[in-house]
């Protein structure tokens, strides 16, 4: 087995987001909070969850262990530039502001666009917050005049183990192993080919995030933890031929839960569609038939002016399939509820 590389947290000495001031340390509030779709028997077991911000933001929470997804912060009506000459607009109000959030462990930043990594965040997070992000974020995040210090880079296929605390160091501790997955935000062919040139679409990761438990887990140490339930993110991807191997890299393990970045993202305009950078309904349904998660949460459907397939596009699709029972829709600031195993550690 390879050594992986590892992050302690200490949620009880957290490193504040934001310059300005610490984090609050109470919990977030849903205004609904859902549960498994068919299981009625997993109901009043759940011990983890994932609130649901807007855009792709999210934050999920386990064992102390609290972490967000492409921070976005923004409000209705105002723009993020996205390319050479493309620019969009926000339709939608956050489920709560930048300095409203409880405190946090750390950030998973699929990649570097301001839809995803808005300017406001960027100016008013702390520069020894964790973030974990492509290799091209990280040369962004840490080439600034006030660069930031505790990025760490994970390319397709590889893996940072983040170790929960206990008070008895050989307890066991919660553990989350997240793991850089496939995505491509353009058409393979010429366009993806003068991108390449240009930069003018920055590459993006998806995430899979597998939740578990091991025994007296230390910075360095290469012992993997239990797996007690799997997460895939799908990052801003289209259904490419690269996101076949990561059922591949699975071996036929499942995927609990997936969350799918939608809205049939186009440039320059969802007006003026020439180009597809995200999935959209039908391309969605595609991608839950691929990965056949047990439950999947479409997020990133409908907050940008660029976004052209509606989530309505994707419940139809999904209806016609006879997969009503595997989706659950959160509007923002709602909750969905689950529970994580008990596994033995160097269970896969």
């Amino acid at each position: 087995m390879s050594s992986l590389d590892s992050v302690q947290l200490k949620p009880s000495q957290r490193q504040p987001l934001l310059k300005s001031r610490a984090q609050r340390s109470h919990s977030l509030e849903a205004s609904t909070t859902k549960s498994h779709p068919r299981d009625d028997a997993l109901k009043g077991t759940e011990n983890a969850s994932l609130y649901f911000v807007g855009t792709a933001t999210t934050i999920l929470e386990w064992e102390g262990i609290r972490l967000m997804t492409d921070p976005n912060f923004l409000h209705a009506g105002d723009q993020v530039h996205l390319g050479p000459g493309v620019t969009a607009e926000r339709r939608t109000n956050p489920a709560l502001e930048l300095d409203e959030l409880p405190s946090l462990d750390g950030i998973l930043l699929s990649h570097y666009h301001e839809d995803h990594f808005d300017r406001d965040v960027e100016d008013a997070l702390d520069r020894n917050f964790l973030i974990v992000t492509t290799p091209h974020a990280r040369q962004c995040l840490t080439a600034k005049d006030e660069s930031f210090c505790n990025v760490h880079a994970l390319d397709f296929f590889q893996s940072l183990l983040l170790v929960g605390d206990r008070a008895d160091k050989n307890e066991t501790r919660p553990v989350i192993k997240v793991t850089g997955m496939p995505g491509k935000h353009i058409p393979s062919g010429f366009l993806s080919a003068a991108n390449d040139l240009l930069g003018a679409v920055p590459p993006t990761n998806g995430w899979m995030l597998e939740l578990g438990h091991g025994k007296g887990q230390q910075q360095g140490s290469n012992a993997e933890p239990g797996v007690g339930y799997r997460i895939y993110i799908s990052g801003d991807t289209l259904f490419v031929d690269d996101l076949k191997r990561i059922p591949e890299w699975l071996n036929g393990e499942k995927i609990d839960l997936m969350l799918i970045h939608l809205g049939g993202t186009s440039i320059p305009s969802a007006s003026a569609p020439l180009v597809m950078v995200t999935m959209d309904a039908v391309q969605g349904l595609k991608m839950m038939r691929l990965m056949d998660p047990d439950v999947t949460v479409p997020i990133h459907f409908d907050d940008y002016s660029v976004f052209a397939s509606p989530l309505n596009d994707f419940k139809k699709e999904v209806q016609g399939a006879g997969m009503e029972g595997r989706v659950v829709y959160l509007d923002r600031g709602e909750k969905y509820a689950f529970t994580v195993r008990d596994c033995a550690a160097g269970a896969r």
